[in-house]
């Protein structure tokens, strides 16, 4: 049984102004509780590795699960406290990646050529590529071993520009999902606002937004 690889986030604010973001609590743990139900190890990387800050946001929608599994020495470790460099995992470790969502990943996803890399051998060696809400961010930009993009043709989903106006921070973020996707020439399907949606296509599996993670790791398992 392959491991799960779930990326997280170092970036604690918005940009540069002194607001604070990262990662979205709940599409971590609730992803995480689920696949380590059915026996999956995982393991946690961030694009710097180490400390990986919380949305404090997130905090306020967390349910008990999420408590948890966040309280666990395990997860404050691994996860929150030493997450993994890129160039500290070897993709044919994993069955799977997971890209988590908050706002803060929306700088430090998009570029990081070494998690670009890892997802690209992770899917080309017949594993999962999957993400929730913003975490499509990380799957925008990366191409195949034949310089095509991972998404492009594929059906896909994530946070949408209008859940991004409806959280007060359109203007805040540096790029829209919805609208690269569709640079890129994926099939952004997206349904009902801040509702629980998932897409797959082929071994791609995305979330729409928050109430999405659960789901994902869900659709994830029937197929692993």
């Amino acid at each position: 049984m392959k491991r799960i690889l779930v990326v997280l986030t170092n970036q604690a604010t918005y940009g540069h102004k002194n607001e604070a973001t990262g990662l979205w609590l709940g599409e971590a743990t609730e992803f995480v509780e689920e696949v380590t139900k059915k026996g999956y190890k995982v393991d946690y990387v961030s694009p710097r590795g180490g400390y990986v800050p919380i949305d404090p946001r997130s905090m306020s929608y967390a349910k008990d699960g999420d408590f948890i599994i966040y309280q666990r020495e395990d997860f404050q470790e691994r996860a929150l406290s030493r997450s993994l460099k890129p160039s500290q995992v070897n993709a044919k470790d994993y069955g799977a990646i997971y890209y988590t969502g908050g706002h803060g990943v929306m700088w430090d996803f998009p570029h990081n050529q070494k998690l670009q890399e890892l997802t690209r051998d992770i899917y080309e060696q017949g594993g999962y590529v999957t993400s929730v809400c913003h975490g499509i961010a990380g799957l925008l930009h990366v191409k195949t071993s034949e310089r095509k993009y991972l998404i492009q043709g594929k059906k896909i989903t994530g946070f949408t520009t209008t859940e991004e106006r409806l959280s007060g921070k359109k203007s805040v973020v540096p790029f829209l999902n919805q609208k690269i996707a569709k640079k890129h020439h994926a099939i952004f399907v997206k349904k009902r606002l801040f509702k629980s949606h998932v897409v797959k296509d082929d071994r791609l599996i995305t979330g729409q937004n928050p109430q999405s993670a659960r789901a994902v790791a869900l659709k994830l398992l029937k197929y692993l």
